[in-house]
Parts: structure tokens; sequence; C-alpha cells
């Protein structure tokens, strides 16, 4: 228990000294002395510099061992008005460095997702040279349900077979977990962005495709097969009760730049037309103004069942349209949601779907590094 306890503060601090440890513990200093003897024996903890102490010799530093573990986070990136699918990745060690990043277009109608993905992090193990406890997290635009195996709502070819993820384990010689990109994007807004202190949050994510992700508390709503947060599917109806849409086709990719091409903003994606719009003046302002609106659409049916503390909008198209869409949505959510909520754009600058997968891994990794120590 003593090792578990000093090796979980240098997980979660970084580099401290055993005086820092003694503190943070509350152990003895010949208790702590002993449990960082044995965990620098087991080569799971290092000395990494030395501060002064005063009269007598320089206090050691320690850090857990980087080479200890390691994450590996892939991004599926979907086809969209032409542009190829691809793989992002990147690797990180058990301290949280990253070590290496990829990005790859791949042709899933011609590569076998299980090759494509091995070969990804064959590249990436080889560039690091890590030989530690090994963790891949997928994320995909789609619902993985554990219990099936199987990956539901995914436009990539192959992703969706049945025993992939199985496949892709016993391939690569690692434990491999998926899960929706919109959820990781969230895990890394808890842990790095503008809701670290939000008792919890929804994750409204605008991009060429819908997403929705529900904190609740630090812990992410998946529903029953995975399928929670999958709003583009919601349906939208006229007075008549007549089916005239999905909020896909109000507010996804495709329907931004059509509604960017009636206010004469120029953009190849939806993300760089609603760029446009901020500095087309009045115009700009009106397309905003207009979005919006259909922004609070969704909103509203989220703040009415949920009631989150906070709303953060994230994706391409929130963070092309910044604090001015920000702002537009605000006021569209005053004059039309009957609940009232806090509305934010994500703070997360770096690709949000590969460092939630590798702060969702981290918690998996370390989590076996304090289980190791159990037993």
């Amino acid at each position: 228990m003593n090792e578990i306890a000093a090796l979980s503060h240098l997980l979660e601090r970084g580099e401290l000294t055993r005086a820092d440890l003694r503190e943070l513990t509350g152990l003895s200093k010949p208790t702590i002395s002993e449990a960082v003897r044995r965990l620098t024996d087991a080569g799971l903890v290092v000395v990494v510099g030395h501060v002064s102490a005063g009269p007598g010799p320089n206090a050691e530093v320690y850090a857990a061992n980087p080479e200890a573990a390691y994450v590996i986070a892939v991004s599926v990136r979907d086809t969209f008005m032409g542009h190829s699918p691809s793989l992002a990745a990147a690797l990180c060690d058990v301290s949280g460095t990253v070590r290496a990043r990829l990005e790859s277009p791949v042709d899933f109608e011609k590569t076998d997702p299980v090759e494509a993905v091995a070969g990804m992090v064959e590249r990436l193990r080889a560039e690091v040279d890590m030989t530690g406890i090994g963790y891949v997290q997928i994320g995909v635009a789609g619902a993985y349900d554990p219990k099936s195996g199987i990956i539901h709502h995914v436009d990539v070819p192959g992703w969706e077979r049945p025993g992939l993820v199985t496949e892709l384990g016993e391939r690569i010689g690692l434990r491999v977990e998926v899960d929706n990109d919109v959820n990781l994007a969230a895990a890394a807004e808890r842990r790095r962005g503008i809701a670290g202190d939000a008792d919890g949050f929804a994750l409204l994510w605008l991009g060429e495709g819908l997403g929705l992700a529900i904190d609740l508390g630090g812990t992410l709503l998946r529903g029953a097969r995975g399928g929670a947060g999958e709003i583009g599917y919601m349906p939208l109806y006229n007075l008549d009760g007549e089916r005239r849409a999905d909020l896909q086709d109000l507010i996804g990719g495709q329907a931004v730049l059509d509604l960017a091409a009636e206010y004469h903003l120029q953009g190849r994606t939806p993300a760089e037309a609603v760029s446009a719009a901020a500095g087309d003046g009045p115009n700009g302002e009106r397309f905003l103004a207009a979005l919006a609106e259909r922004i609070a659409v969704a909103l509203a049916a989220v703040v009415a069942v949920l009631d989150p503390p906070l709303v953060v909008l994230g994706g391409q198209i929130a963070q092309a349209g910044g604090i001015p869409l920000r702002d537009a949505v605000r006021a569209a959510m005053t004059a039309n949601a009957p609940l009232d909520t806090t509305v934010e754009i994500t703070s997360v600058t770096d690709d949000p779907v590969l460092l939630g997968g590798l702060d969702a891994g981290l918690g998996q990794v370390r989590e076996v590094l304090l289980s190791s120590l159990r037993s």
C-alpha cells in the first residue's frame, strides 16, 4: 500500500522529492524511503534530478519511469466531400509526454482496417522503441457496443465488421479499446479544457458530422449499446407531423456549407466557410445568427432533457466560429431555450480526439501499474 500511494502521486503530479511524498502520503521518513527504494528497484520510478535541501546532500527528485508503459491513440478520420479517409495516431509514455505523431491517408476500400491500424502502431513503436506495458485506444465516428464487439453507425468501409476489435488486439498484441470520437474529445475537454472544474457538461460536436458527449461528474454516458450521443439521427418534424429531416440535415457539414452559400460566403469546408464569416462584417454576423438559431434547436433538446451546468461547443466548425459563434448561440438560446445553461467554446486547440484517446489510455495503463503492486 505504501508503494501504491507513492507511485499514485508520482503518476498524477510528476516530479517529487521524498519530502514531498512524505507530506502527500503522511508516511514516516523511513517508510517512504523504503517505498521509493522498492519502486526504483522494480523499475517503476527513476531519479530525474537533485534539488538543494539546505545543509547536507541535495535531495533526489523522483518521477515515474516514463518507459514503464505507453499509450497509442488512433483517430479514424471519415471521408467528406472528396477528402480521403485517414488515420491519425500519437504515442505517449506513462508521464503523458507525447513522443511521436503520425497521420496518413488510407483507402479502406482496398486496405483492411486491421492491417492499416497495425501498420500505424508498428511505425510508432519503431520510432520510439517502447518496451513497457502497451495500450491502444481507437476513436471512431460511430457507436461501439462492447457486448457484441460491433461498431455501429460508422461510414468507413470495413469498420462495422463483427470481431474487428478482437482481430486488432490479436494482430497488434496489445490491449485495444474503441470509443466514440466525441466521447474522447470530451475526455480531453475534462482533463485539459474548459470543463475541468465542471460538475458535468455536454459537448456538442459541430464538424462534418454531429455528435454529443454527456459527462456526468467525470463519467461519460455511453448508453446500452454505445450509442448515446448520436444526436445527428434526431428526427425533425413540421407542425403537421411530417418528418422533414434529421438534425444532421440542419447543422451537419453540408448543411452549413449550403447555408453559407446563401450568404455568399466561400469555403471548401464548413470550417472555412464559418471562418470566412468572421471577416465579412454584418453579412457574416447574419450568417452566424442564422447558424446559431439552428444550433439552438439541438441544444434546446439537450438542455431540456439533461439540464447540464455547462455546454461546450466543439469540433472544427465551433473552433472556426470561436467567440462570435458562441455569442450568437448564447443569444439564440436565451430567446428559444426553456432553461438557462452556460455555453462555451472548446479550449482544446490541438486534436481533441487524439488527446482524449491518450488521456483515456493513460488512466488504464496507470491502473495496470498500480494493480501490479497489489498482487
